[in-house]
């Protein structure tokens, strides 16, 4: 049950990021689907797979930028 849960989440945050792109969601959303996609296994799909990865880097950069603009990045100067 949890999985469909997670699953359902995941679909709904995918779809923000899609419509309104990755800035529209906070940092714990975007930790969230971080972790949700991390988790979706997509071996069975090359094509897949590289969009899985593609998309965990632009989270992951929508990441650093929020903790740049809060103040919160560990970047030395």
């Amino acid at each position: 049950m949890s999985d469909d849960n997670s699953d359902l989440e995941r679909l709904q945050l995918l779809d923000i990021v899609f419509t309104r792109g990755v800035n529209a969601l906070s940092r714990p959303e975007l930790e969230r689907l971080h972790d949700l996609i991390e988790k979706k296994d997509y071996s069975h799909d090359k094509k897949a797979q590289k969009s899985k990865t593609k998309l965990l880097k632009k989270i992951g950069n929508a990441i650093y930028d929020h903790d740049v603009k809060s103040g919160n990045s560990f970047k030395m100067s």
